[in-house]
């Protein structure tokens, strides 16, 4: 029962980073709150690899699924410090 929980989880994860599309072309607001909503939805990649990763191997939670949502939300994950680099390294340098 936890790793179907844990499969459902990482498997919700992995079309929540899609919802920026639509809400940065239908609404203003999101263009004018871009430099906010950029980096939370970078962490929640993160957030989301790392789950998943953990739930991998520590619960193993290791169907065919999970191996499928392992590979996209790492992927996610690694976009996600890029985005996240390509925001702080400039205003650091």
């Amino acid at each position: 029962m936890k790793n179907k929980i844990l499969t459902t989880i990482s498997t919700i994860m992995l079309f929540i980073p899609w919802t920026i599309l639509p809400l940065r072309i239908n609404f203003q607001w999101a263009l004018d709150y871009a430099h906010i909503m950029i980096p939370c939805y970078a962490v929640f990649m993160i957030f989301s690899g790392v789950f998943t990763i953990l739930s991998y191997t520590k619960a193993k939670a290791q169907n065919n699924l999970m191996k499928v949502c392992l590979i996209v939300n790492s992927l996610y994950a690694v976009f996600g410090v890029a985005a996240l680099g390509m925001i702080i390294v400039p205003k650091i340098m």
